[in-house]
C-alpha cells in the first residue's frame, strides 16, 4: 500500500490502490483516469480547488466534504466529524481538524476534517490541517498524513509528538515545498531525525 500513496505537493495526495482517490487536489496534472473519490478537507484556497477538482472528476466521482464546501459543490457528500461512510472495498472515516490556543488559522467552528481511510489491511489517516488535538488519541493509524508548515497546524516537533503517540509504521510529512511557504526539505529531514526510532518517513525523493 505504502507505494501506492504519491504526495503531489503541498498537502494533495493521490491513493493509487483502487478506488483511486485524491485528497485536497491542487495544482495537480490532468489525469487520464478519472477519480474514484476526492476527499476535501476544509475551504482555504491550498486545499478546495474546484479548477483543480475538475481536472480530475468524472461522471461518478464521489465528493467528500464538510458542510461548509459542499456550500460551493451542491453535488458533495457532506461527513460530519466521527462519520463514516463505506465504498465497495473501503471506508472512510471523518475526524476533526482544527487549530488550539490562540491561533485562528482553522477555527474548529469551521468544521475542518481530517480522514482516517480504510483500504485492505491499512488505516490511513490524513490529519488535515490541525494542531496537536485530543482526538488523535482515538486513532491508530499504520500511515500518518501529518502538516509540519506550523501555519495554524503542526509545528516539525508537534508533529514529532503525534508520532510518538500513534506510532504509525509510516509517516509522510505534508504543507512544505510550495512556493511561498516556510517549510521546505530541510525541515522535511528535520523532522524524519526526530521520529527516526518511531516511525519510517516517507520523503517525495526518498520513496
Amino acid at each position: 500500500m505504502i507505494d501506492k500513496i504519491n504526495w503531489l505537493g503541498h498537502g494533495s495526495f493521490l491513493i493509487q490502490e483502487p478506488p483511486i482517490i485524491y485528497i485536497d487536489p491542487w495544482r495537480v496534472v490532468r489525469s487520464v483516469f478519472h477519480a474514484d473519490i476526492i476527499l476535501i478537507s476544509h475551504d482555504h484556497y491550498d486545499h478546495f480547488s474546484v479548477a483543480d477538482i475538475e481536472k480530475l472528476r468524472g461522471p461518478s466521482t464521489k465528493i467528500i466534504t464538510n458542510a461548509k464546501v459542499a456550500q460551493q459543490l451542491p453535488d458533495a457528500t457532506v461527513l460530519r466529524p466521527w462519520q463514516t461512510l463505506n465504498f465497495d472495498k473501503i471506508s472512510i472515516k471523518a475526524i476533526p481538524a482544527y487549530s488550539t490556543g490562540k491561533h485562528l488559522q482553522h477555527p474548529e467552528s469551521d468544521g475542518g476534517l481530517g480522514f482516517v481511510i480504510s483500504h485492505g489491511l491499512y488505516d490511513i489517516y490524513y490529519a488535515g490541517d490541525t494542531m496537536h488535538i485530543p482526538e488523535m488519541r482515538y486513532i491508530n493509524p499504520d500511515i500518518a498524513i501529518l502538516p509540519i508548515d506550523g501555519n495554524g497546524t503542526l509545528t516539525i516537533e508537534a508533529a514529532a509528538d503525534v508520532v510518538k503517540m500513534l506510532k504509525p509504521r509510516w509517516t509522510f510529512p505534508c504543507n512544505w515545498g510550495a512556493t511561498g511557504e516556510g517549510t521546505n526539505r530541510t525541515d522535511a529531514i528535520q523532522f524524519k531525525r526526530l521520529v527516526a526510532d518511531f516511525t519510517e518517513v516517507m520523503i517525495s525523493d526518498d520513496n
